[in-house]
């Protein structure tokens, strides 16, 4: 037996514990960040790159009653008259205030009496190897899980987005304890490893299937670049040189008048920024946050490396050398703990480069996990053997160089939502994601 998320060998009676506390979970998450603003804000659209906070409440509602009550337990459809409401590929996001979206006390109530129903479908549901894909090893449950810690960053940036005083609060995360004995970068030896997986039975389409990359050497930074880091790229005038820029990304610099990250200001000689209604100095040993792809590349191309691709960032954070094997993370199998990434919304920022020396893979990069998602150089392509389950719309549709991946996960997403084959993207520009990056080289 192992000890993960319904991986082979797990009886159905611990899955459905597991699925039954990861929903638990996020709806505890879900309820804090809708309940910590008033009617008001929550149906307001604070950024048109933004969905009012009400319609990611009953949409994380809707999808759970599609995908639960009727495709997994076969039921009749509680409101099929606001399906087209919340269809995330029907309305774009800067046209959801004017739909008619149930008020914020119906949304909740729907919500909820999904949610029970949901819960009651559980305890009954066929988990075991014969069961129909949706309901083997709880994948839709799971699935639903996901989804709603999703949506629970989304909505966490959502409040980063917002304007007002402060209305969520963390502690802060802990500090390094060897920091200044770790080397700027690691080395990943040349060879082959397993990328994907077909056997993690939560992973989403896109993860699978396992299959062999051949992988040349490189090395890779040891923590992500830092907003120290950053600000020497800065001052250095890399917003006002056209050199280390894609065509794309200076565009993009000269039509916005960019200058610095999203949300940084300059103040009486200092940087500072704005994080979830306080306006504090720029730490320069944290992860730089907020920066778009192009914005990553053009530091990396100025510091006289690169992005990593995708493939080497996984084989960094998952290829074990001693075995040959892929680990589910980079520190082993283990479900993810607080001594090895910072996840699931516990701090509410990225912890300072060093952090988490439990976290650190086998070849010594560290932070792999949690923190900030970091940019690769990869477009979002699908693996060989790729099958579009259990519908095109979740990844199928984004493939192509539109996107661009984004590995590793941030402070804002919860573990269930987040292992060393998961794979995030967005279109190139983002910058309100909770983004970073670090570099690498050729060997």
């Amino acid at each position: 037996m192992t000890d993960s998320h319904g991986t082979p060998g797990v009886d159905p009676e611990t899955l459905r514990r597991l699925a039954h506390d990861a929903l638990l979970t996020a709806r505890d998450r879900t309820a804090l960040l809708t309940g910590s603003v008033d009617d008001g804000e929550l149906t307001a659209q604070h950024s048109p790159l933004m969905s009012p906070l009400v319609w990611d409440l009953a949409h994380i509602g809707n999808q759970e009653e599609l995908w639960l009550l009727r495709n997994v337990g076969g039921r009749e459809a509680m409101r099929p008259e606001i399906d087209g409401l919340y269809d995330a590929f029907e309305h774009p996001r800067a046209t959801r205030p004017s739909l008619p979206l149930l008020a914020p006390a119906e949304a909740r109530a729907y919500a909820a009496e999904v949610r029970g129903r949901a819960l009651d479908l559980l305890e009954g549901a066929e988990l075991h190897e014969g069961g129909r894909p949706l309901e083997r090893a709880a994948f839709a449950f799971g699935m639903i899980a996901q989804h709603e810690q999703q949506h629970d960053e989304t909505m966490l940036i959502t409040h980063q987005l917002r304007a007002g005083p402060a209305v969520l609060t963390a502690p802060q995360p802990p500090a390094p304890t060897d920091d200044a004995a770790l080397a700027a970068e690691v080395l990943v030896p040349a060879g082959p490893f397993t990328m994907g997986t077909s056997t993690e039975p939560w992973a989403l389409d896109n993860e699978r299937p396992a299959h062999r990359r051949e992988v040349a050497a490189f090395h890779l930074d040891t923590a992500p670049v830092t907003c120290g880091a950053y600000q020497r790229f800065i001052e250095d005038g890399g917003y006002t040189d056209a050199r280390w820029w894609a065509p794309e990304g200076w565009a993009m610099v000269r039509e916005h008048a960019l200058s610095a990250p999203l949300f940084w200001h300059r103040e009486a000689g200092q940087w500072l920024r704005r994080r979830f209604g306080v306006t504090e100095p720029v730490p320069a040993d944290e992860p730089v946050l907020h920066v778009s792809w192009y914005e990553a590349d053009a530091y990396a191309r100025w510091a006289g490396r690169r992005l990593p691709t995708e493939t080497e960032w996984e084989k960094a954070a998952r290829h074990d050398p001693a075995s040959g094997r892929s680990r589910r993370y980079p520190w082993g199998d283990e479900d993810p703990t607080a001594d090895r990434a910072n996840l699931g919304q516990r701090h509410l920022r990225p912890s300072a480069a060093g952090a988490y020396a439990a976290g650190r893979s086998p070849y010594g990069a560290g932070q792999l996990m949690g923190d900030v998602w970091e940019w690769t150089s990869s477009d979002l392509l699908p693996y060989p053997g790729f099958a579009a389950f259990p519908y095109r719309e979740y990844s199928e549709v984004f493939f192509g160089p539109d996107h661009k991946v984004l590995r590793g996960g941030s402070f804002a997403v919860d573990p269930v939502a987040c292992r060393g084959t998961f794979r995030n993207w967005d279109l190139p520009v983002r910058r309100q994601i909770f983004s970073g990056f670090r570099t690498a080289r050729d060997a």
